[in-house]
């Protein structure tokens, strides 16, 4: 298979937050490749992807508006159309009670996944020396 792309794709294992529908809707995802101008994003569910959206990569301090590119079960390719938009705060006035909420919810299932990594890494480990 040929490879289309304008520039190389690195290699990344960076937490992603897709943003669409006027914010109202969002999903995680996990940006797998990175360019400056497109990224491979693993999914868990891609049939409720619109075909334009913001990417938003915390690591990066970066928020890229994408446009969908190619879609499989587990993932898609985008195109970035400005990558130069850095994240923005949300302002005191547009943070909602609901919107704390659910992002308690999103940390405490993301500190739930991480706390059984590690301990199934502890196990791994324990099973390598016994």
């Amino acid at each position: 298979m040929s490879d289309l792309r304008k520039e190389v794709r690195l290699r990344t294992f960076l937490k992603g937050r897709i943003v669409f529908n006027g914010g109202n809707a969002s999903m995680d995802c996990l940006v797998r490749d990175l360019s400056n101008t497109g990224a491979r994003l693993a999914l868990s569910e891609t049939a409720a992807l619109p075909d334009g959206f913001d990417l938003v990569i915390p690591a990066k301090d970066r928020v890229y508006k994408a446009t969908l590119r190619w879609r499989r079960s587990d993932g898609v390719g985008v195109a970035f159309i400005d990558d130069r938009m850095p994240v923005q705060p949300a302002a005191p006035a547009e943070i909602s009670i609901a919107g704390l909420l659910q992002r308690i919810r999103d940390l405490e299932a993301e500190n739930a996944t991480l706390r059984r990594l590690v301990a199934e890494a502890e196990a791994a480990m324990l099973e390598q020396t016994a």
